[in-house]
């Protein structure tokens, strides 16, 4: 199986900007978070469809104090 492109889900976490609970907690409540693929019991997330997604839902900016 090629996997090229697929993130684990410490990755994909990392690569948004978020913990791996948010990850989790994001793709059963947003609709239009990209599924995963699951190689066993593992969560594989495609790379491409992060990158696009986080790109129509930009990190929330924190105020500086």
């Amino acid at each position: 199986m090629d996997l090229t492109g697929y993130l684990t889900s410490d990755e994909a976490a990392e690569r948004l900007g978020i913990n791996r609970q948010s990850l989790y907690n994001t793709a059963n409540k947003s609709p239009d978070f990209p599924k995963p693929k699951k190689v066993g019991r593992t969560s594989m997330w495609p790379e491409k469809e992060l990158d696009e997604w986080r790109a129509r839902h930009p990190k929330r900016q924190t105020k500086e104090k």
